[in-house]
């Protein structure tokens, strides 16, 4: 699932983490920060010359994860997810803050509240959301559970800007949730 990618590779990719890197080093709050980064990734989508046509590429069996860049201090790491139609993850929350722009396509995303049920608990949906080329978004824990999925017929690709280093670990998601769900 993850392809690791050394260093930017495009002139506008080193842009984006030029510009990721000056909101980042203001040392402000997580949801602050997010929307600074969401404004920085919003001037970059949809651009041609963002990713090299490898960074482009899906994977037929799963979405696929291309590493694109982790800042040398663990502060944050810049993510390229490419769905092919019909792939979604599993119901998940992440590690840390998170910035996510449509680079191509359409994502669709359903949003959940965990609910207390007695000695258990269940997932109620308190939103769908569909993010168009161009459409930004930010998250941060708690409060960040959600599945996304590519509803569409064509492939979707998105860049996702996490506060954490994800070469390190892997993947941005904390706990998935295999739990009974009230949806929409």
């Amino acid at each position: 699932m993850t392809t690791p990618t050394a260093a930017p590779t495009t002139a506008r990719l080193s842009q984006l983490v030029d510009d990721v890197r000056e909101a980042v080093g203001r040392g402000l709050a997580p949801d602050t920060t997010a929307y600074l980064v969401g404004e920085r990734l919003a001037a970059h989508l949809g651009a041609d010359d963002l990713l090299t046509a490898e960074q482009r590429e899906g994977d037929p069996g799963h979405y696929r994860q291309h590493i694109l860049h982790a800042e040398h201090d663990g502060s944050f790491s810049v993510v390229a997810l490419v769905w092919m139609p019909g792939q979604q993850t599993a119901v998940h929350d992440h590690v840390s803050w998170c910035v996510t722009g449509v680079h191509e396509g359409t994502e669709s995303e359903r949003r959940y509240r965990l609910v207390p049920d007695g000695t258990t608990a269940r997932l109620v949906a308190t939103e769908d959301v569909v993010n168009h080329q161009g459409d930004v978004c930010g998250f941060a824990p708690p409060g960040d559970i959600h599945r996304v999925r590519n509803a569409c017929t064509a492939k979707a690709i998105s860049l996702h800007i996490y506060g954490a280093d994800i070469s390190r670990l892997g993947s941005s998601v904390r706990r998935v949730y295999d739990l009974p769900a009230d949806e929409l």
